[in-house]
């Protein structure tokens, strides 16, 4: 081992691996830089859990000649055989490293995955736990072609290099898990925008965008009726109709309350845009409407789950608006507040969809007039649309 390229290696992780802006460069610089001090390496593999609601954690595998490749394990990998019998699984449980030197005759197979590693010729694997400061235990996986296996430097190269990675792998994988529950909870571009430095109470924008609240009919009938657990399964299996839909067209879902959902579409400074934004909040809105009335009961009750779903297009102000340490990523505004009348109409006029003018302007042929109707809060008459085929009540 070159002492001088692996204490250099080191210091590169202790600094940041700042050289390297994506996770997967990391274990392809700090591979690079340990095969050139010697390190007789063949795979390399970092695996991470993380903080995610369908997700276990990442795993980044690095091959000689072919460099690293990322992966995602969703949360039931954790019970599945593969996970089970991996020698990772051990190291999580025991918190403590595990060497199988495959070129001994002797050598115990006692995980599926070492028979594969043997039979690709591999000589010897070492699995170590990776430690973060908070007491969490990740893994790595080390694993070399040289015959005989690793060296006693080798070994010790591995060992101390463990510390500085795990300083690393930690920090980037705390500002992932942020990102992640920020978009979990706040939507994927309120989340950026938090992440980037929008954390002041009015940090805050004008902006255009299409307008989406919906609302469940009957909820408050339901809610009476239901047990939590009930109610709770049916409002999950109820925004599974809709947030897809939303997500696959580029809105972003802001807001539940209760059996309510905000989102907006983004208009994102092209006026251009309208059209076409507004044609994919539509398209999500037509989704949603025929996957509720898929839904029918949610086999709990007699009585079909249905909704009410507003459209307008209009300017809202869009950011930070709460308590001085409670805040909320958000939207209002009058354009809210119109869709939120409009909403309230669906029900008088027996339809799941209706849109404002401003947003049916944008849809020609889609949408047909029902005439102009007296919102709540507003001074003059509104003219409603609603679409083309729903001619009847729902």
């Amino acid at each position: 081992m070159d002492k001088a390229r692996q204490q250099a290696a080191a210091e590169w992780l202790i600094d940041g691996a700042r050289s390297a802006k994506e996770a997967d460069a990391v274990l392809n610089q700090l591979c690079d830089r340990l095969a050139e001090a010697g390190l007789p390496l063949a795979r390399v593999g970092i695996f991470v859990r993380t903080l995610h609601p369908q997700l276990l954690g990442r795993s980044f595998i690095w091959s000689q000649g072919r460099g690293a490749v990322t992966n995602t394990a969703p949360a039931e990998f954790v019970a599945s055989a593969e996970y089970l019998t991996s020698p990772i699984a051990r190291v999580y449980d025991t918190r403590q490293p595990l060497r199988r030197h495959l070129c001994d005759a002797d050598c115990p197979i006692d995980f599926p995955i070492l028979a594969q590693f043997r039979a690709e010729g591999m000589t010897d694997y070492i699995a170590a736990p990776l430690f973060f400061s908070n007491g969490e235990v990740h893994g790595t996986t080390w694993t070399t072609r040289r015959p005989g296996g690793f060296a006693e430097d080798d070994i010790a190269a591995i060992e101390a290099i463990l510390p500085p990675l795990a300083r690393v792998a930690e920090v980037r994988a705390l500002r992932r898990i942020a990102a992640s529950l920020l978009d979990t909870y706040v939507g994927h571009h309120a989340g950026g925008r938090i992440l980037s430095g929008q954390i002041h109470r009015g940090d805050t924008e004008r902006i255009q965008a299409a307008i989406w609240l919906s609302d469940m009919r009957g909820f408050t009938a339901r809610a009476d009726r239901l047990p939590p657990e009930t109610l709770i399964g049916l409002l999950n299996a109820y925004f599974d109709c809709q947030v897809p839909a939303i997500l696959a067209q580029g809105g972003e879902v802001l807001k539940f309350m209760g059996d309510g959902l905000l989102a907006i579409f983004d208009i994102a400074g092209d006026q251009a845009r309208k059209e076409a934004t507004c044609a994919r909040a539509l398209a999500a809105a037509r989704e949603a409407r025929e996957k509720i009335g898929a839904l029918g009961n949610a086999g709990l009750e007699t009585e079909p789950v249905r909704f009410g779903l507003a459209l307008h297009l209009g300017e809202v102000l869009y950011g930070n608006i709460g308590g001085a340490s409670r805040l909320d990523f958000t939207c209002i505004g009058p354009a809210v507040n119109l869709a939120a009348r409009l909403e309230k109409l669906t029900s008088r006029l027996g339809r799941s969809i209706l849109a404002s003018e401003d947003f049916a302007g944008h849809c020609m042929g889609e949408l047909a007039a029902l005439g102009e109707f007296t919102l709540p809060g507003f001074a003059a008459a509104h003219r409603v649309f609603g679409l083309a085929e729903e001619g009847a009540p729902d």
